[in-house]
């Protein structure tokens, strides 16, 4: 660990030896200031999320400015949970049916200038936000969970799950020419600036494929960070293995660079 002394307004204009050679430089001025930190918006898509919202809630970092919930008609008390919760969450009703939906209404109503995006049944870390602002802070433009590098894994994948995973993986990378090490993991942070770049119109699961896509295709900068995938609280998943991982492989293959210009 380093330490690092703090430098009063005097300390700062003053010489300082650097290997022992003195220097007539300061370190900074008097007047500078540093720059405004970046705000954050973190968009959750929730339906009937109720008994899952109090955990998932008490684990948002305080990096994070503004929590916008996107309810989907939840028949239960998710929205009033919410609010009991955290009550300045912003409440906003989807556009229409599906997480794509959810996920897109989310991104226009956020201010931030960055966008975090995380699932409401407390399978996603909350805790893990700071590593994804942390590479947007230093260049990158879009952040990606992988529960495939050191440090990160996954407690609650199937069999199943993980070979299509793996199947849509090698799909991705041989087609877009990347070396991603996961796909199916909504776990995503990018600045708010490139979401026109990002052009999403995906309704279902595959919206995070689209984004990946996009973002392989507009030369974004993509780091990868890793994540802690836990079981889901309590409910049942809206995911259906199969079905949605034929829509990410159409997805794969319909944005795959070359293919809208294609005859």
């Amino acid at each position: 660990m380093i330490h690092v002394s703090h430098l009063t307004e005097h300390d700062a204009t003053a010489p300082v030896a650097r290997n022992g050679v003195p220097t007539t430089h300061p370190l900074r001025r008097a007047d500078d200031r540093p720059p405004p930190r970046a705000t954050v918006s973190l968009v959750v898509p929730a339906r009937n999320e109720a008994r899952n919202i109090p955990w998932v809630f008490e684990q948002i970092p305080d990096c994070v400015d503004e929590v916008i919930l996107v309810d989907g008609d939840s028949r239960d008390a998710t929205v009033h949970m919410a609010r009991h919760c955290l009550p300045a969450v912003r409440h906003v009703a989807q556009s229409g049916p599906g997480k794509g939906n959810a996920l897109r209404t989310g991104f226009l109503a956020a201010s931030g200038d960055y966008i975090v995006m995380i699932d409401a049944d407390g399978s996603m870390l909350p805790g893990e936000i700071p590593h994804y602002l942390h590479f947007l802070d230093h260049g990158y433009d879009f952040v990606k969970g992988s529960r495939f590098i050191a440090g990160g894994g996954s407690l609650d994948i199937t069999r199943i799950r993980r070979w299509g995973n793996q199947a849509l993986l090698i799909a991705v990378n041989r087609l877009y020419g990347a070396s991603l090490t996961d796909l199916c993991y909504g776990f995503c942070a990018f600045r708010r600036s490139f979401l026109d770049d990002l052009d999403l119109h995906s309704t279902g699961f595959e919206i995070e494929t689209e984004m990946i896509a996009h973002a392989l295709c507009s030369g974004l900068r993509i780091a990868e960070v890793p994540s802690l995938e836990l079981p889901r609280r309590s409910g049942r998943s809206n995911l259906h293995a199969l079905s949605d991982g034929r829509r990410v492989l159409r997805t794969l293959i319909s944005e795959r660079p070359g293919a809208r210009t294609a005859p």
